[in-house]
């Protein structure tokens, strides 16, 4: 299959493979320069220096066959997908490639190319329009906001754009999958098109939730109008595998998503790295509290209408033949449509609210492959449309690669002295590592560029580089459900005790076989850390200008 999608756009369409290999590029350049080695360490942009961080901590373990969570000792995964890093995990077993190279370097250009190709490969067979495909391709790999009218970031409204997707790979790697799942259903292998949904729920649960939501409401279209069960052998094939494949992992029953209203709405206005209207947010919030029903209606209509407008952009121009030449696959792509917008507006995920966004990714993507589809029709008949949705279109991804991602310094960095103690903390024998707790306090708002990550954002790099689980870190603990304040304070009581024998009962407790503190921290507390490290039991193996390392004996000191 692959074969004929390679002839299809690279032989038979050079437009084609030229907005492939233009989107890819693109795509894979807010990854790329993540995680190489420079002259001050490793540089981080975006998101990369939190997100991808925890996913290379997370695939160093799976690729150790140990599914604990990175961040927190002894706690298995939980409440999680870990398709993705699973993925991972197994091309690095199987080729020996660093998980960093494969995560920034690798995968992106291949996921990228990968989506443009099914893309194509699908609008034409449903379509059997080249200029469909096109734009189809165009709006996938560069639909953005409105944002930048207002030069503003891309996620002004909040919901991130085309030009973000790999700095979400499980999101990129699970539209792979649907879009496979789509194609399988076009050629009847039912079988084929179950696998490729069925397996949703492991690389974005988000996605297993919209895809069997478009898949039910398709039921409908294909059995009572056409008499046909296709849809729904595939349908129950998808979410049996889905819900075998959800108790692959830990889940201990946690309400997930929580009954919250226009919580995007509201803070749209709210925040001041979003939309900041405060006297909106304040108007909004004052109609709702006082019941104000009419001015409730009408500040949350324009709000909603501001959001949609603002994140859908020129996708919009999906309306144009919203109602035209119904079928199938336009049923299922405008209920993932409607579903990912509806549930956000509505719900919010339990721990990160704001994680509830993800359903709007799928939105926009859909939306960008029938606006496509609308816009192909509407050049058809005068070609001057087609500079102009261009023109309004770009903008987002220009300026978001200019202004986050092809930066020459990063916003964050591991330097070479912690680099060199992250080495020689890899060489040692397993263990669990204590870090000093991240806090907001550290972070130094006057340096606006190569902030080294213990002080940029409660980051997974000590697990990451090191190879070892350490005790407490607050990545993503609360949208697993952790019990993670706990641990918090527990380590925080370690660093100020002056209790040789409650300091030495934690670390036997909770089987502590190294400390990694870095010395800059040390002020917070006055001193690195308040008890004889001799007498504890603490030996000294590592030190340079910036780190220093401990290793614990529990036979030399403590209780």
């Amino acid at each position: 299959m692959l074969k004929k999608v390679l002839s299809k756009c690279l032989i038979n369409n050079k437009l084609a493979a030229f907005l492939i290999i233009l989107g890819s590029i693109s795509w894979s350049s807010t990854m790329i320069k993540s995680g190489f080695k420079y002259e001050y360490g490793y540089g981080f942009w975006g998101a990369n220096g939190y997100d991808g961080v925890w996913h290379i901590a997370l695939i160093n373990n799976l690729a150790r066959f140990n599914f604990e969570n990175p961040v927190l000792s002894g706690e298995l995964i939980k409440n999680y997908h870990i398709g993705f890093d699973l993925f991972i995990a197994i091309l690095h077993l199987i080729t020996s490639i660093p998980v960093k190279t494969i995560y920034f370097q690798l995968f992106p250009p291949f996921a990228s190319i990968i989506l443009g190709f099914l893309t194509y490969h699908f609008v034409y067979n449903w379509t059997k329009s080249i200029k469909s495909s096109l734009f189809a391709l165009f709006f996938i790999y560069f639909g953005g906001s409105a944002a930048w009218i207002l030069n503003l970031g891309e996620s002004a409204f909040w919901s991130q754009q085309s030009i973000s997707t790999l700095i979400n790979p499980p999101f990129a790697l699970s539209l792979i999958f649907i879009l496979l799942g789509l194609i399988f259903m076009q050629k009847g292998k039912i079988l084929l098109a179950i696998l490729s949904f069925g397996v949703l729920i492991q690389i974005k649960a988000y996605a297993a939730i919209l895809v069997l939501g478009g898949l039910f409401v398709s039921i409908f279209y294909s059995y009572i109008l056409h008499h046909t069960s296709y849809i729904l052998k595939i349908f129950l094939g998808s979410l049996i595998l889905n819900l075998l494949l959800f108790f692959l992992v830990k889940n201990d029953g946690l309400s997930t998503f929580v009954w919250q209203p226009f919580w995007f709405l509201e803070t749209m206005f709210a925040a001041s790295d979003r939309l900041p209207w405060p006297k909106m947010a304040e108007a909004m919030l004052s109609y709702k509290n006082q019941s104000v029903i009419t001015k409730f209606i009408l500040s949350y209509g324009l709000a909603f209408a501001i959001f949609i407008f603002g994140n859908f952009w020129t996708r919009l121009l999906l309306v144009k033949d919203l109602f035209k030449k119904i079928d199938l696959y336009k049923i299922f792509m405008l209920s993932i449509v409607l579903a990912g917008t509806i549930v956000p507006t509505f719900f919010v995920q339990t721990g990160t609210p704001w994680n509830t966004i993800q359903f709007m990714y799928y939105s926009l993507f859909f939306a960008g492959i029938l606006a496509g589809i609308s816009v192909s029709q509407l050049v058809t008949y005068r070609k001057s449309i087609m500079l102009i949705v261009v023109l309004l279109t770009i903008p987002t991804s220009f300026f978001s690669l200019i202004n986050n991602y092809l930066t020459k310094i990063p916003p964050a960095i591991v330097s070479n002295q912690e680099l060199v103690a992250l080495d020689f903390l890899n060489m040692q024998e397993d263990g669990v590592v204590l870090t000093y707790p991240f806090d907001t306090a550290y972070n130094p708002k006057q340096i606006p560029n190569k902030i080294p990550l213990f002080k940029y954002s409660n980051t997974s790099y000590v697990p990451a580089f090191s190879r070892k689980n350490i005790y407490f870190e607050r990545t993503n603990v609360e949208i697993m459900g952790y019990n993670w304040e706990e641990r918090r304070k527990k380590a925080l009581d370690f660093f100020i005790t002056t209790d040789i024998d409650k300091a030495g009962e934690f670390l036997n407790k909770n089987k502590i076989k190294y400390l990694y503190l870095v010395k800059e921290m040390s002020p917070l507390y006055g001193e690195l850390f308040k008890v004889d490290s001799s007498k504890l039991g603490l030996v000294k193996i590592f030190e340079n200008e910036v780190s220093i390392i401990y290793k614990y004996d529990k036979n030399f000191g403590g209780s």
